[in-house]
């Protein structure tokens, strides 16, 4: 079974009949210091067609792209331990239960969390769950890109090469917000991808793609580019960068952080989603920009975590209906529908209503595209913003934050757990404590973007109470206990308004 991401159903009317479908992942669930070679310009492979003698074109051939390439795309197996045990927990009343989340909970802990203590029929003791995908050696070191959704919470990853060499992998880092994930093995004889310059593909061009769908090794299909600045909506992340590059190459499930090439050899994208009615492949894949992979591999090498820059705007595409209901100028282009609180573009000057089309020297037509342009460049970096204000073009220029509102960007070791969280907590007092029945514990204050936020329902006003079974009496207690973790973390609690106690499970 695939996993699927149903954010929403696309629908159209084709020769008198309606086709649904939806947007899927494509990872495929059995159960159901780094150099980064770039290629651009002269071809890195021979050439894709001959003439004869009469000067007359043969068909394209693309075997020596295939045999180039094929060697550095690898085989994926991810592992996932869930270990049944005879736990019993409280049922949660249904008013409760958007506090939870049960796939979460399930993955770490291996049973529902309504589930009473397993009944006889119900096996005991450590289960799997395996997932496959693919991934592309992109260095000599080892290191191998792959998607997030591949390898996400697997207790172990096996990685095979073409030689059928079979390695363990570990992962490195992994960004949800563009589902782009790096691992590495310990391996010698490799064969790197170079990264294409993705921004110089062009619509029409000829592609191949290369994975693993369904457990079929080494695969290989060809197709062109259909469409660039794709946003399908289905990254769930708050933060989401989708600017996918849209292909009509078959890929199906299995080919999830396979490579997308070009006819010169060079890596221009990571396929991650197809649009399908059936979870099967269609005629429309998608796939990561391979400028985007390679800021994301870079700040995880770099930092630990991706380092990117906000403008600190809310905004939507301008379109014919958006141009006339706000009289405005343009029909294309990015509208400002609200200014965030500390937003670097509008300390720059930038204000609600102006329609932002161009970035440094790129147009941008689509959120989309401001997205990925923005999203490459980190905290601290200057850009120059074109506006057209009401029919008056204006130039600002912007120095990008972070999420956080700060211009410099946080190495790994900066990083406080309370960040990566996404929290703010204070100590509840011996009062309050008495008074909702508790020895102590730590109050979230604030909810900010972060672990919680992403892999939890958790509300500010929760109390934890329990790190793993341990009581919490204080931040900076709650705060030792998380260092010293390294897997799942299981956090026990209440909330002062609500009956019973709450549940929360997440990795760190």
């Amino acid at each position: 079974m695939m996993k699927r991401i149903a954010s929403y159903i696309i629908s159209g009317i084709i020769g008198g009949a309606i086709v649904t479908g939806s947007f899927f992942l494509l990872g495929f669930d059995e159960r159901q210091p780094i150099k980064i070679e770039h290629v651009s310009g002269t071809p890195a492979v021979s050439a894709v067609y001959t003439t004869d003698k009469e000067g007359d074109i043969v068909p394209l051939n693309f075997t020596d792209v295939a045999k180039e390439v094929m060697p550095s795309v690898v085989h994926i197996k991810s592992t996932q331990i869930l270990n049944v045990q005879n736990y019993q927990y409280r049922s949660i009343p249904d008013p409760f239960r958007h506090f939870f989340d049960d796939d979460i909970f399930e993955r770490f802990f291996g049973l529902p969390f309504e589930s009473p203590s397993p009944s006889p029929q119900q096996p005991r003791g450590p289960q799997t769950r395996v997932g496959t995908g693919s991934g592309v050696i992109i260095s000599e070191d080892g290191y191998i890109v792959t998607n997030n959704h591949v390898i996400d919470n697997a207790d172990d990853i096996e990685v095979t090469l073409q030689d059928n060499r079979v390695l363990k992998a570990k992962v490195i880092g992994t960004d949800p917000s563009t589902d782009i994930a790096l691992i590495q093995i310990r391996a010698g004889d490799l064969d790197p991808l170079p990264l294409a310059n993705s921004d110089e593909v062009e619509v029409g061009e000829w592609v191949l793609a290369v994975g693993n769908p369904f457990n079929l090794n080494s695969t290989v299909t060809a197709g062109i580019i259909s469409a660039k600045g794709r946003n399908i909506n289905i990254l769930h992340n708050q933060n989401a960068i989708e600017s996918f590059i849209q292909t009509d190459a078959a890929i199906n499930p299995g080919n999830s952080g396979g490579a997308l090439v070009n006819l010169r050899g060079g890596l221009v994208g990571i396929n991650t989603a197809i649009a399908s009615p059936t979870g099967a492949y269609a005629g429309y894949g998608f796939a990561v920009p391979a400028n985007i992979v390679s800021k994301v591999v870079d700040d995880l090498l770099k930092y630990g975590s991706v380092q990117r820059g906000y403008l600190g705007l809310m905004i939507r595409d301008v379109d014919g209906n958006l141009a006339r209901e706000k009289d405005l100028d343009v029909t294309s282009g990015v509208y400002v529908d609200s200014i965030s609180e500390n937003s670097a573009a509008g300390d720059a000057g930038v204000k609600v209503g102006d329609v932002i089309t161009q970035v440094n020297e790129t147009r941008v037509k689509s959120t989309a595209e401001l997205l990925e342009i923005i999203g490459r460049h980190h905290p601290g970096d200057k850009v120059k913003l074109k506006i057209n204000r009401f029919g008056k073009e204006l130039d600002f220029d912007v120095v990008l934050r972070n999420s956080e509102g700060e211009t410099k960007p946080l190495h790994k070791e900066e990083r406080d757990v309370l960040t990566i969280l996404g929290v703010e907590l204070e100590e509840v007092d011996k009062e309050a404590a008495r008074r909702i029945g508790i020895e102590g514990g730590v109050k979230i204050t604030k909810l900010k973007e972060g672990k919680l936020k992403r892999s939890t329902d958790v509300r500010e006003g929760f109390i934890i109470t329990k790190v793993n079974g341990n009581s919490v009496r204080s931040v900076k207690g709650f705060v030792n206990q998380l260092e010293k973790i390294k897997g799942g973390v299981f956090l026990e609690g209440v909330y002062e308004d609500y009956p019973g106690k709450y549940y929360y499970a997440f990795g760190m």
